[in-house]
């Protein structure tokens, strides 16, 4: 659950405890039933919406049980046909694979194959982020991470509109999360 979430939860808990303890105090027992049955509500549907808070993930994930060659050349070129060009591909494995000596047993603890990564941007949304909000742009450009362990290649990519909870960006960057995480699905359909 993110940060703002437990403290509305911390504040409503607090302020109904309040509110009982205040109403016992000047109306007596009955009135703190009655209110104990709004108070009884109120956590109710704080509980629906915390288990729909937690049910959401800040980061998209993907596993298809394909080799990371196929996998990354289709969600490149699927990024690329999105309009979402690829700037930059960090080949985090092959960087992180001269410290094994000097990690020895930190190394590579989950045995994870191969790790790659694409740092990608679209100018036109940039722009459009910036006439929004321009702290957004704390996001561009953005990335998505690919990793392969025992035949299966997951793609992770952090939600845009996580970071944007609050901003009034927050439906450009929506349109940007899907748009990204549609490119991802088109390309790995596109292997299988």
């Amino acid at each position: 659950m993110r940060n703002h979430g437990k403290l509305l939860v911390l504040l409503t808990v607090e302020s109904c405890c309040l509110l009982l303890v205040y109403s016992t105090h000047l109306y007596g027992r009955n009135h703190m039933i009655k209110n104990f049955k709004i108070v009884f509500f109120v956590f109710m549907a704080l509980f629906v919406n915390l288990n729909v808070q937690a049910g959401e993930t800040n980061i998209y994930k993907q596993t298809v049980s394909l080799s990371m060659e196929k996998v990354y050349k289709a969600v490149y070129e699927s990024l690329e046909e999105a309009r979402f060009y690829v700037v930059f591909e960090p080949y985090i494995s092959k960087n992180i694979e001269r410290f094994a000596g000097k990690w020895g047993d930190s190394y590579n603890q989950n045995k994870l194959e191969s790790i790659r990564s694409m740092v990608f941007c679209n100018g036109w949304y940039a722009n459009k982020v910036s006439n929004v909000d321009p702290d957004m742009l704390a996001l561009c450009p953005l990335r998505l991470s690919l990793y392969e362990k025992a035949g299966e290649t997951t793609v992770v990519f952090a939600r845009p509109t996580v970071i944007g909870e609050f901003s009034q960006a927050k439906p450009v960057l929506q349109e940007i999360e899907n748009k990204v995480i549609e490119a991802i699905k088109l390309g790995l359909k596109s292997v299988k």
